[in-house]
């Protein structure tokens, strides 16, 4: 394949590209040179000029120079070619072979004498030949002048069409471009567009479905120049010429990325990139050429379509530099958009499809520029020299970045004045130019990984705008996007965001009830019932979400669901069950207990629970327990440290630190005794468990301490519950949408972040707040009954409002953001029922039914009733 090197570019050539052709090239039959150069800006005289230049050379999207023998004349011919310049030069294209001659005639010579030239000089014969000139084919007995041969002419041969391979394919071609021809004549033809279409549906599906096979077809497509032809009707000055183009050129690009396999997608891309070429020259907001344009983005995207870096490069079809016009252009639209959208954040133009083009084309750049960057460290001079052209693009795309970030920098600081001016709620739609901002974001990130310093000015403008960043990912990051990113560096987000950002990674809560789970639970047999449900099914059964019901209580719905994962976590981490352990400095907080192979399904129960707390959080449930770091750190997937085990042991945490502090002298005289061994106890006995091979003969002393302390460390609270971990990790995991996500699920977030979303708050419960949020139904708030109730309320502690409030909505503990972070506000409503009944609660919508009683002492022994806990945690039953 031939390439040419022109303005910082390698490139296949193209009829169309934005590089200039060598400005002459000497033709063999003469001597003398053809001028390519032309100062028209008109692209249709451009678009002829190439089918009379092009010579494929029998490749692909090549240019050459034109090799034509020399054509032979009569005897009467060469006499007189003595004495003066025939009359007429013009081109006749081989479509069967993809090169070009270049003849010589008088205009009163026979068409039949330049098939005769054509016989001598190509060995075709003339019943196998066909000449069309301006769509038409040029009868024997014509002369040129007859038939309107002008200087200069392009001429096709339609030749060796049962000889040659794929006689069909090129016929096909043929007629199609005949047909456009007549078109562009301004001929009216009936049916023009159902007769291009079902050309193109005929080649297309003559096309082997195999890759090698199939590569001569897109050659025939390309050598016939049907791309330039379709981009002259197009340009097509005569009624419906352009609609048809329009209309048969999608057709052609839609037919072939539903038709043909993925393995054809790399030759379907070079053709798609012919388009894009010829286009270009439009304007880019041209709407075929942004459809090809966006077309083959989404080519380049995949890991189907080659790209290269070098001439040499065999698999790369489309080479690296053919990318970056492409990726200017789309930079310079974008930051266009982004002017715009400073002056009205509601508008979005085409910000959406140039940030989702511009990701496409920036894959294989990246990846292009990655491979080139690492060949320079190893290249020659002359090799450096060589691709000095691509070094400049390479630091051109280093100027985008630099332009797009501070652009994003002024974006981002509108967005938090906006934010401060509580400017969002009128800009707030669901497509505005700031929901793409994250977008831009990730790929500048993406881009900043090529250069040096180029990651800390990203993150630099991220720091710097912190608060803008976390309020565009909580508003505008979506289930379906990758944002993971920007978890890199956590001092960019807060809590809230982060939260976001890990709980899309768990499946939305569907609304159909037919797709949702249903259990139904005997409260006696809480735990076994609970593990058969939702331990012994497929996790895809549980992804739409549950629907729970208590055996013989009459209550269902959401308040019924909180309940359920209130009380199953509380039955999970209970000591008692032998599957957790309680820290001793933190009741609430557990790790898997060694000692749990007591039970043969341990592991069983471990992937259950995992199961069980990603749905509490999938459904938004606050469950009241929280995990031990060194529980956290593991499914995380990060080592356990000295610091980490803290609260899970405060006794070894203690004695391993002594040891660690100690006096070196007294460390090496031996005086604690100690090898590299450590007792466990095992089922009621104890064993000496070595903690390295010959652990039993290894002393302990100052240069190695910290090496034992390790591997205790590492022997204690990693390897003896390593199963038990996995396992609830592989539940975890069951939920997720993603499996493989389940150490990037906790190392999006800190510990504190992961307190916060189980248990919730840990605050005693405000009256003042939890007033304010609450409404009333069928009573004012000046009535003596509200009265009574808030005065009560708040001479309770804070474990009997809980029970309270768990009684009144299921839920025991209150979001981090107190009560505004509930689904709803609460309300109490004026019961019918007689003083003597107790309140009743509906808690799916959080209301508390409240008889109007007629003392304060009344109110008082009722509501004291209820934060029983044995009367606050259930419902009527039948």
């Amino acid at each position: 394949m031939s390439f040419i090197r022109n303005h910082g570019g390698v490139f296949h050539g193209g009829p169309t590209t934005d590089h200039h052709l060598p400005s002459k090239r000497k033709l063999e039959d003469s001597g003398s040179l053809i001028d390519d150069s032309s100062d028209s800006n008109d692209l249709m005289s451009d678009l002829v000029s190439v089918r009379m230049r092009k010579d494929e050379g029998g490749a692909v999207n090549s240019w050459s120079p034109i090799k034509t023998p020399l054509s032979p004349l009569s005897e009467t011919q060469s006499q007189r070619s003595l004495s003066i310049w025939p009359h007429l030069q013009f081109f006749v294209r081989m479509m069967s072979e993809g090169n070009t001659m270049v003849m010589h005639a008088f205009p009163e010579d026979s068409v039949k004498s330049i098939h005769q030239r054509i016989q001598h000089i190509k060995g075709i014969p003339i019943h196998e030949q066909r000449l069309i000139y301006m769509g038409k084919q040029l009868q024997f007995e014509q002369t040129l002048a007859e038939c309107s041969i002008q200087n200069d002419a392009s001429l096709q041969l339609v030749g060796r069409m049962r000889s040659t391979e794929h006689p069909q394919a090129w016929q096909v071609m043929n007629d199609m471009i005949s047909v456009v021809y007549r078109m562009c004549r301004g001929e009216s033809l009936p049916n023009a567009l159902k007769t291009v279409k079902g050309l193109i549906d005929s080649y297309l599906n003559m096309t082997p479905r195999d890759s090698d096979s199939a590569l001569g077809y897109f050659q025939i497509f390309m050598s016939c120049s049907a791309p330039a032809v379709l981009v002259m009707l197009y340009l097509s000055p005569f009624t419906g010429n352009k609609d048809c183009a329009d209309s048969s050129v999608r057709h052609f690009v839609n037919s072939c990325r539903s038709t043909l396999s993925e393995e054809l997608h790399s030759q379907f891309a070079l053709v798609v990139l012919e388009f894009c070429k010829l286009l270009r020259r439009l304007h880019c907001d041209d709407p075929l050429y942004m459809f090809c344009r966006s077309t083959l983005g989404s080519l380049l995207e995949t890991d189907c379509v080659c790209c290269g870096t070098t001439e040499e490069d065999v698999k790369g079809l489309i080479l690296v530099q053919d990318i970056f016009p492409f990726v200017r252009e789309l930079a310079n639209s974008l930051l266009s958009d982004l002017d715009l959208s400073l002056e009205s954040p509601t508008y979005a133009g085409h910000l959406y499809s140039d940030v989702r083009d511009l990701r496409a084309f920036l894959v294989p750049l990246r990846s292009g520029i990655s491979v080139q960057q690492s060949l320079m460290v190893s290249a020659t001079d002359e090799e450096r020299h060589t691709d000095a052209m691509l070094t400049e693009e390479i630091e051109n795309l280093h100027f985008l970045y630099i332009e797009l970030l501070s652009k994003m920098d002024e974006c981002l600081k509108k967005v938090d004045s906006s934010l401060a001016d509580q400017e969002i709620t009128e800009w707030d739609t669901p497509y505005n130019a700031w929901s793409q901002y994250l977008s831009i974001l990730k790929e500048l990130h993406q881009i900043s990984k090529l250069y040096d310093g180029a990651e800390e000015e990203l993150w630099n403008v991220l720091t710097r705008q912190r608060s803008a960043v976390c309020q565009l990912i909580v508003r505008y990051a979506k289930r379906n996007d990758e944002h993971h990113w920007i978890l890199e560096r956590k001092c960019v987000t807060n809590f809230e965001s982060r939260r976001h950002l890990a709980l899309l990674m768990l499946p939305e809560v569907k609304d159909d009830y037919e797709e949702l789970h249903e259990m139904l639970i005997d409260r006696s047999q809480l735990l076994a019932e609970s593990f058969e449900y939702i331990g012994r099914v497929e996790p895809e059964s549980l992804r739409g979400g549950l629907f729970m019901e208590f055996k013989n209580e009459e209550a269902t719905g959401p308040g019924v669901l909180r309940e359920w994962f209130f009380l199953v976590c509380q039955e999970i981490f209970n000591p008692q069950n032998a599957l957790f352990v309680a820290c001793p400095n933190d009741k609430r907080r557990f790790f898997p207990n060694p000692a749990s192979k007591v039970d043969p399904l341990h592991l069983e129960y471990f992937r259950f629970s995992g199961r069980v707390i990603a749905l509490a959080l999938m459904h938004r449930v606050h469950v009241g327990v929280v995990l031990d770091r060194v529980f956290f750190q593991q499914l995380a997937g990060n080592e356990i440290t000295l610091e980490d085990i803290r609260d899970a042991d405060p006794h070894l945490y203690s004695s391993y630190k002594q040891i660690l502090e100690m006096d070196p002298g007294f460390i090496d005289s031996d005086s604690l005794g100690l090898t590299f061994v450590r007792e466990v106890e095992q089922l009621g006995h104890r064993e000496v468990v070595e903690l390295c091979p010959g652990g039993k003969n290894i002393v302990v002393h100052s240069k190695n301490r910290e090496n034992y302390v390790d591997l205790l460390i590492q022997d204690h609270f990693v390897t003896s519950i390593s199963e038990q971990v996995s396992q609830f990790a592989k539940g975890f995991g069951d939920i997720l949408s993603n499996s493989s996500l389940e150490s990037s699920f906790f190392q999006s977030l800190d510990l504190k972040d992961l307190d916060w979303m189980l248990h919730g708050s840990e605050d005693i419960i405000s009256v003042e707040d939890w007033k304010a949020h609450t409404e009333y139904q069928g009573y004012e708030e000046t009535d003596p009954q509200i009265s009574w109730f808030w005065e009560i309320l708040g001479r309770m502690t804070g474990e009997k409002r809980r029970v309270l409030l768990f009684f009144w909505t299921s839920v025991k503990y209150l979001p981090v953001e107190g009560f505004p972070g509930l689904a709803s506000s609460l309300s109490i409503y004026r019961s019918p029922e007689h003083e003597d009944h107790l309140p009743t609660s509906h808690t799916c919508f959080y209301r508390l039914c409240l008889p109007a009683y007629s003392s304060r002492a009344i109110m008082q022994d009722r509501l004291k009733v209820l934060t029983q806990d044995h009367i606050g945690c259930s419902f009527g039953t039948w």
